[in-house]
């Protein structure tokens, strides 16, 4: 067989030219239809239910979210296992599937039992459908490095949060996009409690007063010679600048008592500054 093909191959000459560049031409096409992967992702049809609680335990997660959960998630069509995972103030749910179910299917039916299963949490929490993807398939990592005048890890951080993360979602394939590492920008009240005791204002309304200070509220309209105007009051703080925001919300009033307004500057002090760190990444030992 192979003196036969040999032999072939000296006779025909034009015929295997021809022949390997069809080969050739073939695999380029195929090269550029098949989907590679940088690291496959070999990981099982799961769907992740992410429940957040801040500030419980995590028996308290368990007993509470993670196990009525897991329970009624069990009534998913096509589901193979149900793990449950309870942590300080998360709950994660896992719900496999069989490989041969489709992936957005199985999200759906999922999400629908949520709102089954949402009547049976505590009020006020929400579970979340996690990322299309699991952990096996997170392929590239990136470092955003300063200019030479310098940016802070807070102004990092925001570049990472509001630009370039909305921007790398947009490209066809990506999940999700995690962001790590820098400092994430928070305006802090520091209320004094020797002056909350003196003023007699519990913690919880001088909370209250900030929260509905920072809102917009919409009225009817007004016809005026033979023109509607549309009625709004403007009270959202701030409006882009860190300073103004700052200043805002130290005018905002507590209560009143005599006609006297007392207000946040009376109470604290504001500032802006970085949310609480846990943890930490280095670039090259940096």
């Amino acid at each position: 067989m192979l003196r036969r093909t040999i032999e072939f191959s000296t006779r025909e000459p034009i015929l295997v030219l021809l022949g390997m560049i069809g080969i050739l031409v073939f695999g380029w096409f195929s090269f550029r239809a098949v989907p590679i992967d940088a690291i496959p992702n070999v990981g099982e049809n799961q769907v992740i239910v992410l429940t957040a609680w801040p500030g419980r335990s995590p028996k308290d997660v368990e007993d509470q979210i993670t196990y009525p959960l897991s329970v009624s998630l069990q009534a998913v069509p096509g589901a193979e296992s149900v793990r449950g995972k309870s942590l300080f103030g998360y709950s994660f749910v896992q719900v496999t599937f069989a490989d041969n179910v489709d992936f957005y299917w199985a999200r759906s039916r999922v999400l629908e039992q949520l709102g089954v299963a949402s009547s049976q949490l505590p009020a006020n929490v929400s579970p979340q459908l996690g990322p299309d993807a699991t952990g096996l398939g997170q392929v590239l990592y990136y470092v955003l490095e300063p200019p030479e005048a310098g940016l802070s890890l807070a102004d990092l951080r925001s570049l990472q949060d509001y630009v370039i993360k909305f921007e790398l979602q947009s490209v066809d394939g990506v999940s999700e996009v995690a962001s790590i590492g820098g400092y994430i920008r928070q305006y802090q009240i520091d209320l004094d409690p020797d002056k909350l005791r003196f003023f007699r204002i519990p913690l919880h309304q001088a909370v209250s007063a900030i929260k509905q200070s920072n809102l917009d509220v919409g009225a009817k309209t007004l016809e005026t010679g033979g023109m509607e105007f549309v009625l709004r009051s403007k009270g959202f703080l701030g409006g882009g600048d860190a300073e103004k925001v700052a200043r805002d919300i130290e005018d905002t009033v507590v209560l009143q008592r005599d006609g006297i307004p007392v207000r946040v500057r009376d109470l604290g002090r504001v500032q802006l500054g970085p949310d609480f760190r846990r943890g930490g990444l280095d670039y090259n030992g940096s």
